[in-house]
């Protein structure tokens, strides 16, 4: 693939201060491609495996997803707006996540991305993709399988939670009425986002930028090592003057390759703490929350599958068009929040583990990104 990035002097140095204090400095990486292959629209869903499909489906219901589809060897898991699924579990022998399928815009797209890639235009299997559909079948720098599809049609919208009406200051428009969020799982809406976490950051980010023509909204960087390039990366996709999420997946810099969390989107901050009173009773175990992003400005509150995979609630983000460019900021955990309780130990990854030794001794033995320096950094971010 050829190298279209902007860098140097033609890269855009006056940042807006609409959503961060700094921009990017003279010669720093602007955070888009020139001349993508393809500009994808949205997620479409993401794919795990895992051995107990009954109690996948148990979670799942209890987080307010609804079951688009089930067989003896997949569940499919969907919100309550029109579209493609969130989520498909097949039956595997152990609980892994296997990748991120991104919505091409238009079917030509698949046809573009197959011949610029080397790849091959397929059909979508699954029983929950109504219409059925195509797709191109990639693998990041990273080794994550990164599908791309074109699905004939839409699930129809299901009935979702309407939200209450509030009183401020001095607008009552609530009068003679009490206010009684019910406790009951919060209804998903749609899939948000997806964070991974790898060793070759700046490899993989040009790729999703160069291949599915995203762009950056927010760039981390270690403190003291600015000069060597971020560490982690908000990414949206690019819809042109429609604003869309703040990000749709993130990446940062690692010792491991992997899922860090996902993101699903539900109708406000009533229903991320009655829907998290509802997990908590029913044993579910919360790794974060409730609080208030920076980066994106979401309500969130983070919980643990069965399996331990991490799931987010969110509500309020942050949209942006193509022509706000990215913001700068440093790395580090009391960023991660305008308010809220601190980040936990759970949520940070920091509890040491014979896998995670593992991993860091495999990737500063390993050809990639992280060298000491930048693991001392990434230690030092997570304790700041």
């Amino acid at each position: 693939m050829s190298e279209t990035r902007v860098h140097g002097a033609d890269a855009r140095t006056a940042h807006q201060d609409l959503h961060s204090e700094q921009g990017a400095l003279r010669g720093e990486h602007p955070g888009r491609s020139r001349n993508p292959v393809i500009k994808v629209a949205d997620l479409a869903w993401l794919e795990f495996e895992k051995p107990d499909l009954d109690r996948a489906e148990v979670f799942a219901r209890d987080f307010g997803f609804q079951v688009a589809a089930r067989t003896e060897r997949e569940l499919w898991l969907r919100g309550t707006f029109a579209g493609s699924p969130c989520m498909v579990i097949r039956r595997g022998r152990t609980s892994r996540f296997i990748g991120p399928a991104f919505r091409a815009a238009e079917r030509a797209d698949l046809d573009r991305l197959a011949r610029a890639t080397g790849s091959a235009v397929r059909d979508v299997d699954g029983a929950a993709v109504p219409g059925g559909g195509r797709a191109v079948d990639l693998l990041d720098p990273s080794g994550f399988p990164v599908r791309v599809v074109h699905c004939g049609e839409r699930l129809p919208a299901l009935p979702g939670q309407h939200p209450p009406l509030l009183n401020f200051g001095t607008e009552h428009p609530r009068t003679n009425a009490t206010q009684r969020p019910p406790r009951e799982p919060s209804r998903i809406q749609r899939l948000g986002h997806v964070v991974l976490e790898t060793r070759v950051f700046g490899r993989a980010l040009d790729w999703y930028l160069d291949t599915l023509g995203m762009i950056v909204s927010d760039f981390l960087f270690l403190d003291g090592q600015r000069d060597r390039g971020p560490t982690m990366a908000f990414i949206r996709c690019d819809l042109g003057s429609v604003p869309a999420d703040h990000h749709t997946l993130a990446m940062h810099l690692g010792p491991g390759t992997g899922y860090v969390h996902s993101a699903y989107q539900v109708t406000d901050l009533d229903s991320i703490a009655a829907g998290g009173e509802y997990l908590k009773e029913r044993g579910h175990k919360r790794s974060w929350g409730i609080g208030r992003h920076i980066q994106g400005s979401q309500l969130f509150d983070y919980w643990r599958d069965p399996d331990h995979f991490m799931l987010e609630h969110f509500a309020d983000g942050d949209l942006f068009s193509c022509d706000l460019e990215p913001g700068w900021a440093p790395m580090s955990t009391s960023g991660l929040a305008q308010w809220g309780p601190p980040a936990t130990r759970d949520f940070l990854g920091a509890s040491p583990s014979p896998r995670r030794v593992r991993d860091v001794i495999e990737a500063l033995r390993g050809d990639n990104e992280l060298d000491p320096a930048r693991l001392l950094g990434l230690l030092r971010a997570a304790n700041s």
